[in-house]
């Protein structure tokens, strides 16, 4: 899984795993989903994170597995 925030664009992605992208789909305003051939979700794109996040410390991710 890798993390990427785009702090000109104002966008997180996260990829779930490396299968080839074949469909995404806007599924809230400023929330897209990446599918992979089989339809299985394998990206989540936030658009305007600032916006939606404003409090957040872009610049510390903090990964919990439980």
């Amino acid at each position: 899984m890798r993390i990427h925030y785009d702090e000109k664009v104002d966008a997180l992605y996260l990829r779930l795993d490396d299968s080839k992208v074949v469909d995404s789909e806007e599924v809230k305003p400023g929330i897209v989903l990446d599918f992979n051939a089989e339809n299985e979700v394998v990206g989540i794109e936030v658009l305007d994170l600032k916006r939606r996040v404003p409090k957040a410390d872009l610049k510390q991710l903090k990964v919990e597995v439980a």
